[in-house]
């Protein structure tokens, strides 16, 4: 399997516990939308392709009973087991799936595809599914035009480096019309309610290249974040906190070779 991405294997090892719980979960439509868009029926096999602790494949489960969860890192498949006890999750990368030819009807990647936006893994990805299959992209994208937002953005991006994100846009490459089509574009708004500790602290402590820091430079992340969290307006004081998002949703259909 091809090396997983420094700041994924450290910081998702260090954080799957924190990951868990601060990540948002997914709007109501997003169920719909697998059902039309991805075609996702009871009968349907599919693919959840860097599942993490297992927050999309719950939302899998509750369409089909026959979702295989696929993920590298060890500390965040026994996550996933603790939360998921009876859920079938691999070892494994997007270039090496180990599932043999055309026996997915769907491949869900839900905030993961960034990290393997390769055309060998669109090729592998072909490969596990079924002739018309669907391959579908989920993200949660922040609202930054809420400006406490966007100060937590102004407080993390200096530590990205070279890792892979969704926003540069780089994901989009290795689209080129040989494996899959165009993605296909559908939104939907979402707001994480919770409280400051666990959608802003949990969340933001849980970013991969976030948690792969050193102890002191995640310390200072941490201050920065707990002083937005006592000293803004829209924050301070309060017992729970609206986070918006915006879920884009992309669906890519499998193209014949």
């Amino acid at each position: 399997m091809t090396a997983v991405h420094n700041a994924a294997q450290a910081g998702f090892s260090t954080q799957a516990g924190t990951y868990a719980q601060g990540r948002p979960e997914y709007p109501g439509e997003i169920n719909t939308w697998l059902r039309t868009a991805l075609d996702i029926n009871p009968g349907s096999t599919v693919i959840d392709l860097g599942a993490g602790t297992g927050k999309f494949t719950r939302l899998l489960t509750s369409i089909t009973t026959d979702v295989i969860a696929v993920e590298p890192i060890d500390a965040m498949r026994l996550e996933f087991a603790r939360h998921l006890p009876d859920a079938n999750i691999l070892a494994g990368t997007a270039d090496a799936i180990p599932l043999g030819d055309a026996q997915a009807d769907a491949l869900v990647c839900a905030q993961a595809f960034h990290w393997f936006a390769n055309e060998a893994a669109l090729a592998e990805i072909h490969r596990v599914l079924k002739p018309n299959g669907r391959l579908g992209l989920i993200w949660n994208v922040r609202d930054e035009s809420v400006d406490w937002v966007a100060a937590i953005t102004k407080i993390i991006t200096p530590y990205e480096g070279d890792t892979p994100r969704f926003h540069t846009g780089d994901w989009r490459r290795p689209f080129k019309g040989r494996y899959f089509s165009a993605p296909e574009l559908t939104c939907f708004n979402y707001t994480h309610t919770g409280t400051p500790e666990a959608v802003i602290m949990d969340r933001f402590l849980s970013v991969s290249f976030i948690a792969a820091l050193a102890p002191e430079q995640k310390a200072l992340v941490s201050e920065q974040l707990s002083k937005l969290i006592h000293t803004h307006p829209a924050l301070r004081g309060r017992e729970t906190i609206e986070f918006p998002y915006q879920t884009q949703a992309y669906l890519c259909r499998a193209v014949a070779l």
